[in-house]
């Protein structure tokens, strides 16, 4: 295949190169995460899955807070390709950390707890620098109005969760069966490995349609004609790929201004207040540049309005890591295939394997539906997301009404990580084209940076969640909004209401959504 290919038949090689390194970066990743709310349980917490999940929860969210850090520095100073290799690094290190945590914990702690610790802060300002960009670049490998982007960033996803898939059996089955330290060793080595592959493979496919090399130059460089047309470029030295001083004094502000807020009058903790600070703030503030068109600040608002609704999947989404475990580990009846107990863990890689068998069948209904013309906008396709979210959380709640002596049949999950998995097709690498379809070519890593402070905040807000967890060895009784949540039938119903609520309001306004994307889908 050519690596600069226009065709509507193939797609760029360079497509593959960036596949195969977020394979790694996301073995890495979720092959850490499979393990951490475990490992903390029982060997850091002494079982208190409360402190776990708060953890986690900010943990997860800090991950995608930092990449709108990592989004700014690739767009003004360093590049994509700068960005990901200092982001692997740290990725790569921090994973080291957490294997020390683990190898010192049984028999110091407190020096495990502080490793731990460091390795998180690494991971964190890790993924930053690495996510957006490789998020980024996939949409560079194509054309401004090329049919293949929705697909592409579908087989993007497909590289995620390939790794996704892998990384719960393999860094899973070393920290649950043999030892959490051996686990987070293997998350650290596949980091490393996509690291190899980007660097002798960039140069000669990460190239854009007209073959030159993408990433290597900061994104404030990178205009498209549209831009060149509309926007006056004095202005845009000045403020192109990132805030210009007015804005960084309104972020900062407000940062600080929402932050004092939340945790001084709202009571919230340290790292719940910053990402909801960040949250609200930023994303008003790129509005702010004066380079921005009429019509570019209508397609950037209509970005900021689904993150609203983003948030609320995430929230949902991301209890696989952390509720969703303790159900696995606890009440759910492991015994298959005679004496063998599968590593609850192990359910992590559900999800991934039904997106490779899925995806490609999308990636194939949003080309042919787009060449024929009746591709649904992005905002329409996420609301059935968001319904599809709703459902998988009403059919385990029915299977929680009665839970046999013997844990509840494997089915359950099952069939919950089936339909959340459709959902999340239906939402996550939609988003992604999205972000990138709607955003001047000078702001796509920041403002991709800017996406994933949903995310983050549905993260943290997944952390909270998995607090109210009815632990059946407690006796405690979780509320929220004055709701007693009383057994696993009614917390699970609590992400049914949630999930579909949000559905119906996303799915309500997205013919006005529709109309301020003025003609992009």
């Amino acid at each position: 295949m050519n690596n600069t290919t226009n065709s509507t038949k193939g797609h760029p090689a360079g497509l593959y190169v960036l596949f195969a390194t977020e394979f790694w970066e996301r073995f890495s990743y979720y092959g850490m995460r499979a393990i951490f709310t475990l490992f903390m349980v029982k060997m850091l917490f002494d079982g208190n899955k409360e402190l776990a999940s708060n953890i986690y929860g900010s943990y997860t969210g800090l991950v995608y807070l930092t990449p709108l850090i990592g989004g700014y520095m690739a767009d003004r100073y360093w590049g994509n390709r700068k960005s990901i290799f200092v982001g692997g690094i740290l990725m790569a290190i921090g994973q080291f950390f957490m294997f020390f945590s683990a190898t010192v914990a049984s028999s110091n702690q407190g020096l495990g707890i502080t490793m731990m610790w460091v390795g998180l802060t690494a991971l964190i300002f890790g993924n930053g620098f690495f996510k957006p960009n490789i998020s980024t670049m996939v949409g560079q490998l194509y054309t401004e109005k090329d049919v293949r982007k929705d697909a592409a960033y579908t087989i993007f996803y497909m590289g995620i969760n390939a790794g996704a898939f892998l990384a719960p059996l393999v860094c899973g089955y070393l920290g649950e069966k043999v030892d959490f330290k051996w686990g987070f060793l293997a998350a650290g080595l596949g980091m490393l490995l996509g690291l190899i592959i980007f660097y002798t493979t960039k140069n000669k496919y990460v190239v854009s349609p007209d073959g030159t090399q993408l990433g290597v130059a900061p994104n404030k460089a990178t205009l498209t004609k549209e831009d060149d047309a509309e926007v006056d470029m004095a202005e845009v030295a000045k403020t192109a790929g990132g805030f210009s001083q007015k804005q960084l004094i309104i972020l900062i502000g407000g940062i600080v201004s929402t932050f004092c807020l939340l945790f001084f009058v709202a009571k919230l903790d340290i790292w719940g207040s910053l990402i909801y600070g960040m949250t609200l703030v930023a994303p008003i503030t790129i509005l702010t540049d004066n380079t921005l068109t009429k019509i570019e600040k209508s397609r950037l608002a209509v970005i900021i309005i689904i993150m609203i609704f983003v948030i609320f999947f995430w929230m949902c989404f991301e209890q696989a890591g952390a509720s969703l475990t303790f159900f696995a580990d606890e009440q759910t009846n492991r015994n298959l295939f005679g004496s063998w107990v599968m590593p609850a863990s192990f359910f992590q890689s559900f999800n991934p394997v039904f997106i490779i068998l899925l995806a490609p069948l999308f990636a194939t209904m949003w080309t042919r539906l787009g060449r024929k013309g009746f591709d649904l906008a992005a905002p329409y396709k996420q609301s059935m997301g968001l319904a599809l979210l709703s459902l998988g959380f009403l059919f385990i709640a029915l299977g929680t009404r009665s839970i046999p002596a013997a844990g509840a049949s494997v089915i359950w999950l099952t069939g919950l990580y089936f339909i959340h998995t459709i959902g999340e097709l239906f939402l996550s690498p939609i988003g992604l084209s999205m972000v990138n379809k709607l955003t001047p070519a000078r702001f796509t890593s920041l403002m991709m940076g800017i996406w994933f402070l949903a995310i983050a905040t549905g993260n943290k807000l997944a952390g909270f969640m998995s607090s109210l967890y009815p632990d059946p060895k407690s006796n405690r009784v979780p509320e929220i909004f004055g709701f007693k949540i009383d057994g696993l039938y009614t917390y699970f119903m609590v992400f049914v209401i949630f999930s579909g609520v949000a559905a119906i309001l996303l799915f309500l306004v997205s013919p006005y959504l529709k109309k301020q994307m003025h003609g992009i889908k």
